[in-house]
């Protein structure tokens, strides 16, 4: 008996230690603090001690309506400006690490085609015919397509990142959860800021703002232009170029019509250009075809025969009315139009022969309505209902040549094929999702959305005799198909705030991905592949706490959860044999089964004097399949969930030193650790990454109030680890590519 209840206390200890990092998250941008544990920055001299130990408040808008991130149920994580600024977030990638169970990192080759995972559910395959797993929001617009989507952070007012199914408000595609990037309000007055970098490895970066009002507050107006320059990290050897290195530039700008205080209209428009070569991957094997090419001892230089071409051009623009009706209701509409081109080349051998060279053009567009209306008239029911319409196509060709250099194809052993086609979806959602406040201690959140879509394929993939790609010789899919979904995904949320400072939550949500078809489909080899690609679905238990102690000067956060997912989408190479005795293969996409998923994350900070923070996030994830089907056969037990480390988290340590006259120097040491992950689904040991942990560090001289000069260091002890890669047996390619090698930047900013 004694036991079991030094059991059961040593649980909730560590229930509630887990509690802590979430709060932690909620400084707000208003008085420049930090979101997970960057102490609150003040105005030499004018801040008591008692102001300067204080996490504040966050507000977020997790359930569509402002709160304050410890008072929504939901397990998230907020980054405000500042926050981003102290700890040296220059994209969406360097939030790895710093909030629990994410991984997320660019795709392939490209600098800014986004892959992420959340809680072990995401989506590697970075095609026009695959939707994330992962949504992916711009102030308040979902961007469906990967490419370029690993946004750059400027000009921004904060990042949510919302983990677990989120299907009743925001829909599709958000089966593991939803990144918000939110960008700076309008200003009612002139103001702006400049930011310039230079650094290592040729980082030449400058970010710069200007926003301002007419002088009764009518219009309003904002600008924001980023350009980001480095040589990247490598060389290819046979032409002398670099690879990756980063050339892209973006662009926003607002305009803003307040004719009064119950109305005001938005219109918002962006731009990205991404005019950066292919990152190279390191050849982990010699490749069985040319054993003559040995792996080179550099991560990152290859000897390519493809030119060097990967861009992507993104831009979108957004209307948003905003409508006071009442002193109950407001409306908000959101009318968004989007659209990207990308042209790639990947180089899977990193050869100067062609054992499989892909060259790739993708182009998407789409047009998005939402219709929202607010409900909150000071009593005991509040929330939000609206409509959602998506209507987009995607399309693309894939070039794709294997052993097409000698001796292989005088042998007559290449194989030249395209992958081509379109996939349109339509789709169409009604949602609500109200809180009653049951008593002051206890609330009820119930939601639901009905979503009705339905996806149109047209798959045409050929074979050919040579590169030219112009009479085909052999038809491996040629068909048309539609697939439709009808999808309820309910939401439940009981909270019981057991003090001002403590709040208990438990909840039951769901979600689902949409399938489709494999746009890569083999007919004439595996006609399975053809058929349409099924939902993929999770239930999702949890139970969380959010807590502040000590004056709010330590916060804590934690969530645990159990999913139950089915209908798994994967993304696989599938081999077979030719005619001709010959091994072939293609890339397949298929429902593998069912799963579990379960975890525990916690985040925290603590302030415990005026110039110092401790802050940091962990979290324990075990992934199991329970059914995976191959040739009928399950083979669940041998099968591991991609980009799901078993540990990860992240610690942070700060000190501010005040220098009274000459301002604050803030010093920032921070270690990021996770276990071995498996990359990809052919559970290559050779691709696998072990566990590792990265050293960052940073310091900040606030000179006054517009000058600050920064020194930031990421990955100081030059750690190599692998982000992902491909085992492609058929054709002996074993490669992995690399995370960034140490960096170090020095930033001046001026804000005014």
């Amino acid at each position: 008996m004694k036991r079991s209840h030094l059991s059961l206390a040593i649980g909730l200890a560590v229930g509630l230690a887990g509690a802590v990092p979430l709060y932690a998250q909620q400084t707000s941008g208003s008085n420049s603090a930090g979101t997970t544990g960057d102490a609150p920055q003040t105005t030499q001299g004018t801040a008591s001690p008692t102001q300067a130990k204080k996490l504040d408040q966050v507000t977020v808008t997790a359930r569509k309506r402002e709160e304050t991130l410890q008072d929504v149920p939901i397990a998230v994580s907020a980054f405000t400006n500042q926050s981003l600024y102290n700890q040296n977030v220059q994209n969406l990638a360097d939030l790895q690490g710093k909030v629990p169970d994410l991984q997320i990192y660019a795709a392939r080759g490209s600098n800014t085609t986004l892959t992420a995972y959340i809680r072990g559910m995401g989506q590697a395959d970075p095609t026009w015919g695959f939707d994330p797993a992962v949504g992916i929001y711009l102030d308040d617009v979902y961007l469906a397509r990967p490419q370029g989507t690993l946004l750059d952070v400027f000009d921004v007012d904060r990042i949510e990142v919302l983990r677990g199914p989120q299907g009743s408000l925001y829909g599709k595609n958000t089966i593991g959860g939803a990144i918000k990037y939110v960008s700076k309000p309008l200003p009612t007055k002139t103001e702006g800021s400049v930011d310039v970098t230079t650094g290592t490895h040729g980082e030449k970066d400058v970010k710069a703002a200007l926003g301002g009002a007419s002088a009764d507050g009518v219009w309003r107006g904002r600008i924001a232009v980023a350009s980001e320059h480095n040589n990247g990290f490598g060389t290819d050897l046979l032409n002398g170029s670099r690879n990756g290195n980063k050339n892209t530039n973006a662009a926003r700008g607002t305009l803003g019509f307040f004719p009064t205080s119950n109305f005001n209209a938005q219109l918002e428009i962006d731009g990205m250009h991404d005019n950066s070569n292919p990152r190279g991957a390191k050849m982990l094997v010699a490749n069985s075809f040319y054993p003559q090419y040995q792996p080179l001892s550099s991560d990152y230089d290859t000897r390519s025969d493809m030119p060097q071409l990967n861009w992507t051009r993104m831009k979108g623009a957004a209307l948003t009315l905003n409508w006071i009706v009442s002193q109950d209701w407001t409306l908000k509409s959101v009318s968004a139009y989007r659209s990207s081109n990308t042209d790639s080349n990947i180089d899977f051998d990193t050869l100067p022969v062609a054992v499989a060279d892909v060259g790739a053009v993708y182009k998407d567009h789409q047009f998005t309505e939402e219709i929202q209306a607010n409900y909150d008239a000071g009593g005991v029911v509040h929330g939000v209902m609206g409509v959602y319409y998506f209507n987009g196509s995607a399309s693309g060709e894939i070039q794709n040549v294997f052993l097409g250099s000698p001796p292989y194809s005088l042998l007559g052993l290449s194989e030249y094929g395209t992958t081509g086609g379109s996939m349109g979806t339509r789709s169409y959602a009604g949602y609500g999702d109200f809180t009653w406040d049951i008593s002051p201690d206890w609330s009820l959140d119930v939601g639901a959305r009905y979503t009705d879509e339905t996806k149109t394929a047209v798959i045409q993939n050929y074979e050919y005799s040579n590169a030219t790609f112009t009479v085909p010789i052999g038809v491996l899919a040629d068909f048309t198909g539609s697939h439709a979904s009808h999808n309820v995904s309910p939401k439940a949320s009981l909270d019981y705030s057991l003090s001002d400072d403590i709040k208990l939550y438990a909840s039951y949500s769901e979600g689902f991905h949409s399938g489709g078809y494999n746009i890569r489909a083999n007919c004439a080899v595996i006609p399975s592949s053809c058929k349409p690609i099924e939902d993929e679905n999770v239930k999702s238990y949890e139970l969380g706490s959010k807590m502040s102690f000590f004056d709010n000067s330590l916060m804590l956060n934690t969530a645990l959860f159990h999913n139950i997912y089915s209908n798994i989408q994967l993304s696989v190479f599938t081999s077979y044999t030719e005619p001709n005795g010959s091994q072939g293969f293609f890339g397949d996409f298929t429902n593998a089964g069912k799963g579990h998923i379960d975890g525990l994350e916690e985040e925290f900070a603590w302030y415990p004097s005026q110039n110092w923070t401790f802050s940091g996030n962990f979290a324990y994830l075990h992934a199991k399949y329970t059914e995976f089907y191959s040739e009928g056969v399950n083979i669940a037990n041998t099968q591991y969930f991609t980009n799901a480390p078993k540990w990860a988290g992240g610690l942070t340590l700060q000190r501010t030193f005040p220098l009274a006259a000459y301002g604050d120097l803030s010093a920032r040491l921070n270690y990021q650790y996770q276990t071995s992950v498996w990359p990809e689904t052919t559970l290559s040991p050779l691709i696998k990454q072990g566990s590792y942990g990265l050293i960052n560090a940073g310091l900040i001289w606030q000179i006054d109030q517009p000058w600050s000069i920064s020194l930031q260091g990421t990955n100081l002890g030059n750690k190599s680890y692998r982000t992902t890669g491909y085992n492609i047996a058929a054709l002996g390619i074993v490669t992995g590519f690399y995370g960034p090698p140490r960096m170090v930047t020095l930033s001046a900013k001026y804000t005014f």
